[in-house]
């Protein structure tokens, strides 16, 4: 009976799990559906992130689990698709942009291929991102690439350490998005100026005949 009850209290006094999300940002997504077509994906993340557990980097360097067992609320690749698909809508004023491998039909301007290799923090460790990502024209012609590692700063706590991540992910869609912009505009058709109308001929000068000295057959006497 004491082992029962004693059980029972330890199920009453439970802690819930915390659980967290990363902040998608103040970012304005366009009302314009016309704006170049961006397809995001394939994105790829390492190994140990894909896991519910909100892993630590602890003071050794190593990785393990927080003592409170805190966890992510749904899936982090789905968080991390959402802060970036937004962000790039927002920064590049376009609608036309769809995660990878995109609808049936949509034919993108622009690919971003992205692979995250690490995306972590601890208590006494700054959030740290590594990522590379690669820029494909609508033909699948590798256009650029680039390796990026950007690290913030926090309070220590995990609710600071998701939000210092979370800025990451918005700074790394700004740089993309710095990489993309110069891409669509050069390909963007030139604008061609009016034609002009054809102007109206000139009104011509009224013609004026031409004066002939008129003769008589009279005779002019004197006296």
């Amino acid at each position: 009976m004491l082992l029962a009850c004693a059980s029972l209290a330890g199920c009453i006094t439970q802690q819930p799990v915390p659980m967290y999300r990363l902040d998608t940002g103040a970012v304005e997504v366009p009302a314009k559906s016309d704006g170049a077509s961006v397809l995001l994906g394939p994105i790829k993340l390492a190994d140990y992130l894909q896991r519910d557990a909100l892993l630590q980097r602890l003071p050794d360097g190593s990785l393990g689990e927080e003592a409170q067992h805190a966890r992510w609320a749904g899936s982090l690749k789905g968080d991390i698709d959402q802060v970036l698909l937004r962000q790039l809508a927002g920064q590049l004023q376009t609608q036309s942009l769809e995660l990878s491998p995109g609808a049936k039909g949509f034919v993108p301007d622009v690919q971003i291929e992205l692979e995250i290799t690490r995306l972590d923090s601890g208590p006494q460790h700054p959030a740290v991102l590594e990522a590379q990502w690669r820029l494909l024209d609508k033909q699948g012609k590798r256009l650029g690439s680039r390796l990026v590692r950007l690290q913030e700063e926090h309070a220590g706590t995990t609710t600071d350490q998701v939000r210092a991540q979370s800025l990451l992910l918005q700074r790394l869609s700004e740089m993309m998005a710095g990489a993309v912009e110069p891409m669509l505009v050069a390909k963007a058709p030139a604008k061609r100026s009016p034609a002009k109308a054809p102007r109206a001929p000139e009104p011509s000068a009224p013609a004026i005949p031409a004066v002939e000295p008129i003769r008589t057959d009279l005779e002019v006497f004197r006296f």
